[in-house]
């Protein structure tokens, strides 16, 4: 398929490049000090992704604590509202526990720092959610965890 000239049947063989560029868009911008943590983080993570122990931990993990996989409901009502021509579904994310899509990944993370050895997370967060979700994963976990709130994102 073709889009804004963009051939999106070969697009993923191409991009991300090694730089973790899509073309002109996508990278890491990072701070100077925090490039040999996020190698370290990146070379953990293909290390461990593959490892059957984890991934039968994190699975574990959602079933069990995460509720997980959340339902899918039919928007029966809705889809009759727009003439039955579409039939809507909703991921029920929210009956995740606590909340929200961000304990998905936020348990993810924090179990990949509970392998690599970590005792402590660290996260920033904007609305909040992501936050919650890291520090929940943290306490399930035993890790420490500091989150911190940028002054502009508090106002």
């Amino acid at each position: 398929m073709i889009y804004n000239n963009v051939d999106f049947d070969t697009y993923f063989k191409h991009y991300p490049d090694k730089e973790g560029f899509f073309g002109k868009y996508g990278g890491a911008y990072i701070s100077e000090d925090l490039k040999q943590a996020m190698a370290e983080i990146t070379e953990a993570y293909y290390s461990i992704c593959q490892s059957r122990k984890f991934i039968a931990e994190l699975r574990r993990i959602r079933k069990e604590f995460q509720g997980r996989p959340t339902p899918v409901t039919h928007l029966e009502r809705l889809s009759d509202a727009l003439g039955g021509k579409v039939q809507l579904y909703a991921k029920r994310e929210g009956l995740s526990h606590s909340g929200a899509h961000k304990r998905k990944h936020g348990m993810g993370e924090a179990l990949l720092a509970k392998y690599m050895g970590k005792k402590k997370i660290i996260a920033e967060t904007g609305a909040g959610q992501h936050g919650v979700a890291l520090a929940t994963a943290a306490a399930y976990l035993g890790l420490e965890c500091d989150i911190y709130m940028g002054a502009v994102d508090i106002k």
